[in-house]
């Protein structure tokens, strides 16, 4: 099994993993842990600690939060293996075993939210452009100018973007990100899943610059082409929060789009385990999440194609789909309607497992729009919903960063 391990190591050793200007392996941080085959690839992240206000449970993100990455506070996560055939005993070992590793967390595979109907699209783009009323935003001003706006997929091609939308893509290289063992370029993907996210956020903020982060190419034993581990997801949002901290304070403007999600408990620990990631806000990358949306980011993520009307095939919750960050009380948990207003069959129901109102809002989805499984086929899911609502929150970012409205 896939794990996270949480570990508090020495003040020095932590402040060596924050600082991006010095280089610590897995290895330095993490050496001897038994019964687990570490992953040398995946450079330790640190995790802030919650900081909950007088009296507060440090536990719960249904309440305001500050997060400390001082060195005395945070604690650091790598990524390993642990036999499948005997997780809890090597668990319980070497949390007895080795008094710095603070928890042991399920790694689950997160994958694209697809459609799973075969239905034609119902309208096009421009019916969505007029929906959000895109033009009366452009006249304003409201155009995603400045605003940083982060597609957490399976990469963007931003050639095959800009020709559908006829006009430029400003693609933000410097500041864009690729998981250990992803090769390529922001911005050359092959045009999949990522490139339709890209699309459906451009819609509202044509001139958002687009950070390429291609989270769901991230490779494991056996996986598809459309699927990654969550600890990818946590380095990914520890990039995103030196990103945010490098833009003036009073200026701060990060979108940060999420069209993937957990299918299955077969990843996970059980409710109730400690290192669960579903149904528990102690699971670092929901910690990850709080950190980063109480540091001025907008997080919206897709509720998911498990609604029961046309669920996706790969759904295996028995109940409440919309499952860990999908459902986090900080981030907007968007659902689908086409654009006659009507939700989709497939759009995920809540009530969510994080916080129990989810999704938050709904948003358009299977329209033709962006043409990346090619001219018939739609821009559906949940997966094109978070988009288009990610690109309406960074055209109101154009003039409204969050330290004036949050």
């Amino acid at each position: 099994m896939r794990v996270m391990i949480q570990l508090r190591p020495s003040p020095d050793l932590v402040a060596a993993v924050t600082d991006p200007g010095t280089a610590v392996a897995a290895a330095d941080v993490a050496d001897g842990l038994p019964g687990v085959e570490l992953d040398p690839g995946f450079s330790p992240v640190a995790v802030p600690r919650p900081v909950p206000p007088a009296g507060g449970d440090p536990l719960s993100l249904n309440q305001p939060l500050d997060f400390s990455l001082a060195a005395e506070d945070a604690s650091v996560l790598v990524r390993g293996t642990i036999s499948d055939d005997e997780t809890a005993t090597r668990v319980a070992m070497l949390l007895a075993a080795r008094p710095d590793v603070a928890g042991v967390f399920a790694d689950p595979v997160i994958e694209t939210s697809l459609t799973c109907g075969g239905d034609a699209p119902v309208g096009d783009w421009h019916d969505v452009e007029r929906l959000l009323n895109v033009a009366a935003l452009r006249a304003e001003g409201l155009d995603g100018s400045g605003v940083a706006l982060a597609v957490l997929d399976t990469g963007v091609n931003a050639l095959h973007t800009a020709r559908q939308l006829g006009r430029d893509v400003i693609l933000d290289a410097a500041r864009s990100w690729l998981p250990s063992g992803v090769v390529g370029r922001p911005g050359e993907f092959e045009v999949d899943h990522g490139t339709m996210c890209a699309f459906d956020a451009l819609i509202a903020a044509p001139r958002a610059s687009v950070i390429d982060i291609p989270l769901l190419l991230s490779p494991r034993p056996g996986g598809s082409a459309l699927d990654g581990l969550l600890s990818d997801g946590v380095a990914a949002f520890a990039h995103l929060r030196d990103v945010l901290a490098a833009q003036p304070e009073e200026s701060r403007a990060l979108v940060v789009n999420n069209s993937w999600g957990s299918f299955s408990p077969e990843w996970d620990f059980p409710v109730g385990h400690p290192g669960n990631y579903s149904d528990s806000a102690a699971h670092p990358f929901n910690l990850m999440v709080a950190a980063l949306e109480q540091a001025g980011a907008d997080v919206l993520f897709a509720a998911g194609n498990c609604g029961t009307q046309c669920r996706d095939g790969r759904c295996a919750f028995p109940d409440r789909p919309i499952v860990g960050a999908n459902s986090h009380p900080k981030a907007l948990s968007i659902g689908g309607v086409d654009v006659s207003g009507e939700r989709v069959g497939y759009s995920s129901q809540g009530p969510g497992r994080l916080s129990a109102r989810k999704p938050d809002i709904c948003a358009y989805t299977h329209f033709s729009g962006s043409k990346a499984f090619g001219q018939a086929e739609p821009d559906s899911g949940t997966s094109a919903a978070a988009p288009v609502a990610a690109g309406l929150v960074a055209a109101i970012r154009t003039r409204w960063p969050c330290a004036r409205l949050s």
